[in-house]
């Protein structure tokens, strides 16, 4: 067992859980992590191997005997009957029967509809009635002879969730570990590999849980598909709800005029919208309207009674372009429907997270080491909820006067969040103040620059702040600033260069280099040194916003390190400010296939970030290798880009260099369209 391990169980005993163990028992069961970690707790919270193996045995079997898999709820419904009562892991939600004056009870997966329910239960959990919970509960069935009469019956209800936790232990016990292993335990909660995240990465993660800590938190996060944005939104917590951009209304969401009923804000600690991105989506202006009032004041009202709630708003959704294509044509909000595209609703967001800096899950990113029962953490945050901390990061620091007040509330807000997730016994040094409150200003920074670039109204604001007692200032940029600014303005200049780059044939007559491309041929012999991609064709790929590559073999690991190092060259000489798209055609056999298709909708992902839309495809029927483009050019491939002879290995430079490298005789073929 690893130290960190060792160290958790003994300083949490009962309270933490393999992450492992979660993957072994859900097989296809569609049930939240939390309630699974909830049957974990109660049986293989511990470190024990024996224990841990019959615990599993336990809770395989209560997911098998009581939880309601959807094609299987008539043997359910059967079971029940033959047996008078049987204990059921199911969604519930209630609604109230207005005419018939009584509660009604809904199952998600058992499919039973407008069940009674006595109202002691539904006074003792009232979030019943707003989205659904899922309940450990014991249905009945008597046999009865009136058509009128509902032989189902509600025998006993319990949500699942821990019962009780000690915040002070919590917080003493946090004092036993560095920061870095205490982000690390955060991760490993989360289900995440530490060891495959930088700090700051670990960073952007651990900001997905502040909506759950802090009261009117309004987050957003935008990026590419499969970086598990919505994830810990679904499963890690019992006190938020997920819900579709598209499938809300003003009733749902905020008040029912007709029945005074309060909608989702009321009742849970987090509402967030999955899948909100989407110009063409159809939204509601007088649903966005109330959400602007009550993100800011914390209150809203349908014209009748002004209500107030605590609950945060959190936006995920997916990016239409590149960071460098928004930064240069449009803005960071681009992807939004019409009318949350609006700079008076998108000032009220207090910070906004890179979702394109969140690499895509994959397996290796995944923990089998313990972290807290989520259930727990899930208990401890919401009981953190109740401090305020807005005003902590004054101690030590002064905000440059020229930043709004609103900008300051939503600084202050994503530092305290940050502060009680990584430092809940409030013991935290000045440099580790420093780094929270950089992020936090880097969140909001994000938000208020791109509304400067949609509305001319908002002036410029000085993101910088001064440590008390001393003069220096620091001010804070976001990356894709530092990165897609400088960035950009340099590869500008890089690629003007390339394209007037002269090439001194007759030192009294110097050619753009483009006018020296031609038709031809280039011979390549064995045990060549000193060829690359670059010096081969690298120049026929300027100005190129299609390319097609044509290979018969892309699928082993060289093969594709070789593919990988193309795509590099593709990025180099490409416009940053715009997008191309690259496709690649080639074949595969049934022993690579599938394994090769994952590794290329990995590289979809990561190649996205670089204003490169990848496709590919299979086909056996391949004439020739070549790469062709839409900027007039045709290069036939003799073998491919497998033009090298196997290298050897990490220690070899050959492995990095290519011109290092060996290579084997082929033809390349310059053919002008």
């Amino acid at each position: 067992m690893k130290s960190l391990d060792r160290k958790i169980n003994d300083h949490f005993p009962g309270k933490v859980v393999r992450k492992d163990l979660t993957k072994l028992i859900k097989g296809n069961a569609i049930v939240p992590t939390y309630v699974l970690e909830y049957l974990l707790g109660q049986y293989c919270a511990t470190d024990d191997p024996n224990t841990i193996k019959e615990g599993i045995k336990t809770v395989k079997k209560i997911i098998s005997n009581h939880f309601v898999h959807r094609d299987e709820a008539q043997i359910i419904k059967s079971t029940i009957r033959e047996k008078g009562s049987h204990r059921i892991i199911d969604k519930v939600s209630i609604r109230l029967n207005d005419r018939e004056n009584q509660y009604e009870a809904f199952f998600a997966n058992l499919g039973l509809v407008r069940i009674p329910i006595s109202d002691h239960i539904v006074r003792e959990h009232p979030k019943l009635l707003s989205g659904g919970v899922w309940c450990i509960l014991t249905m009945g069935y008597v046999t009865t002879y009136e058509k009128k009469e509902i032989p189902w019956i509600i025998e006993q209800l319990k949500p699942i969730q821990i019962s009780s936790i000690d915040i002070e232990e919590y917080k003493s016990m946090r004092g036993h570990f560095t920061t870095e292993q205490w982000a690390d335990i955060l991760l490993q909660t989360m289900g995440l590999n530490p060891d495959e995240f930088t700090r700051r990465s670990k960073l952007l993660q651990i900001t997905r849980l502040v909506p759950f800590v802090e009261n009117n938190y309004n987050l957003i996060e935008l990026g590419p598909k499969g970086t598990g944005k919505s994830h810990v939104l679904s499963e890690l917590s019992p006190h938020g709800i997920l819900i579709s951009g598209g499938e809300v209304s003003k009733a749902k969401l905020f008040v029912n005029n007709r029945s005074g009923e309060i909608g989702l804000v009321g009742y849970w600690d987090v509402v967030a919208y999955d899948e909100f991105a989407g110009k063409s989506k159809r939204t509601d202006r007088g649903l966005v309207d109330i959400m602007k009032n009550y993100m800011a004041n914390k209150s809203f009202s349908r014209g009748i009674e002004v209500y107030s709630a605590s609950a945060s708003m959190v936006f995920v959704g997916n990016t239409d372009h590149s960071v460098p294509y928004m930064m240069n044509h449009s803005d960071l909000f681009d992807a939004l429907p019409k009318n949350y595209y609006d700079t008076a609703f998108l000032d009220r967001i207090h910070a906004y997270l890179p979702g394109w800096e969140v690499q895509k899950l994959r397996n290796d990113m995944f923990s089998s080491d313990y972290g807290f029962n989520v259930d727990y953490l899930a208990e401890i945050l919401k009981e953190l909820r109740k401090e305020d901390r807005t005003n902590d990061y004054s101690e030590y620091f002064k905000l440059s006067d020229t930043i709004t007040t609103r900008d300051k509330t939503s600084i202050a807000k994503t530092y305290a969040g940050l502060s009680k997730i990584i430092y809940p016994n409030g013991i935290i040094s000045i440099d580790e103040a420093k780094e929270l409150l950089n992020f936090s200003i880097e969140c909001r920074r994000r938000v208020k620059e791109q509304l400067r670039k949609m509305d001319e109204t908002f002036e410029k604001v000085d993101f910088s702040y001064t440590i008390k007692g001393k003069v220096e200032s620091f001010e804070i940029k976001t990356l894709e600033e530092i990165e897609f600014g400088d960035f950009v303005e340099e590869h500008e200049l890089h690629n003007n260069e390339q394209i007037t780059e002269y090439e001194d044939y007759d030192s009294s007559v110097k050619t753009p280099i483009r006018e020296l491309l031609h038709e031809g041929q280039k011979i390549i012999r064995d045990n060549q040194s000193g060829i690359s991609y670059d010096n081969l064709f690298g120049s026929y790929l300027l100005d190129a916003m299609k390319i097609k590559l044509i290979d018969l073999y892309i699928r082993l690991p060289y093969q594709l390190r070789n593919f990988m190092e193309f795509v590099r060259l593709v990025s180099e000489k490409k416009d940053p400010k715009k997008e191309i798209e690259l496709h690649l055609v080639t074949t595969n056999s049934e022993d690579y296939i599938e394994e090769v298709k994952e590794k290329f909708n990995q590289m979809t992902y990561s190649l996205e970030s670089m204003g490169i839309n990848f496709s590919f495809e299979f086909t056996e029927h391949i004439h020739d290798r070549s790469i062709e483009m839409n900027n007039g050019w045709k290069i036939i491939l003799g073998r491919g880009i497998d033009i090298w002879q196997k290298t050897g290995g990490y220690a070899d430079i050959a492995d990095y260099i290519q011109e290092k490298r060996l290579c084997k005789a082929c033809e390349i073929t310059f053919v002008k369209n």
